[in-house]
């Protein structure tokens, strides 16, 4: 999941679990918590719902008496809402129970995390701690990117990958956020241009909003169990190797880049113009 499918998740939660109180938490496997299983359980029921926010790759569940409730789901999770005598799924990690007996369950694919923290002391979580902003804050202006891009060296995939610089985005919505701005991913940031960089803002805001207008990815699914409509039909070029670039018919390349890989146009992304002039 990335910040499209997780900034809709939020929003849907926020809707249904906001001024409700945690009756009962269920946790298969309390390897995710950052406290043992009984004292989070302790610590957590009884708590009141004040917030949910998504911060990149993270919700950030606010609660009462300064704790804040913070879960990562690593590749890939279904977090499924249920109704007052609803049936659940026949398989799920994780179960929040409220107090109108409504509540949600959550199947991880992989490994997730889910810990529990003083809200005043959220700065020490040494996997949130150092976020940096997502593109979704009103923050996160062309200026304040221009000056994330000045202070850093390297390659841009890279940039944007470190959830340090930019929370929230990875390996799917990235191929097509820099096939609009014409950047091959191992461009190195000191030869961006100006332009290009206004470029890369604008597609990066542009897709990311497009997939939340659609419901997020075509494989994930929301709150309430529905899968999103941002599928193939609206990728350009990612994970189409061996097509045709829809901007000048060249084929698209799957390409190495450090411990992911990239789909590139030839054409429209030129490798030789990653190099520092």
């Amino acid at each position: 999941m990335e910040l499209p499918e997780l900034a809709i998740l939020a929003r849907e939660m926020s809707t249904e679990i906001v001024c409700r109180t945690v009756s009962e938490v269920e946790v298969e496997n309390p390897k995710c918590l950052n406290m043992p299983l009984d004292e989070f359980q302790k610590t957590i029921k009884g708590r009141h719902v004040q917030s949910v926010e998504c911060r990149g790759k993270w919700l950030f569940v606010g609660l009462d008496s300064d704790r804040t409730l913070l879960f990562n789901p690593g590749m890939g999770v279904d977090i499924i809402y249920f109704e007052r005598g609803g049936t659940l799924p026949d398989r799920y990690h994780i179960k929040f129970v409220l107090d109108n007996a409504t509540g949600f369950t959550v199947r991880v694919w992989w490994f997730c995390y889910l810990h529990l923290m003083h809200t005043t002391r959220l700065g020490e979580h040494k996997l949130t701690g150092c976020l940096g902003r997502s593109p979704l804050e009103k923050e996160f202006t062309l200026d304040h990117f221009k000056k994330l891009l000045a202070a850093k060296e390297g390659n841009i995939k890279s940039f944007m990958f470190d959830q340090k610089n930019i929370a929230g985005i990875g390996n799917v919505y990235i191929q097509d956020i820099l096939f609009n701005a014409g950047l091959h991913p191992k461009r190195q940031i000191n030869s961006i241009t100006p332009t290009e960089t206004e470029a890369l803002f604008r597609s990066m805001i542009a897709i990311l909003n497009h997939s939340i207008e659609l419901g997020g990815l075509a494989y994930e699914r929301d709150f309430y169990g529905n899968k999103g409509g941002y599928g193939r039909e609206q990728f350009k070029i990612a994970y189409k190797s061996g097509e045709h670039c829809p901007n000048c018919d060249e084929i698209i390349q799957k390409i190495k880049t450090g411990s992911t890989s990239s789909y590139i146009c030839p054409n429209c992304q030129p490798f030789d113009s990653y190099l520092p002039t």
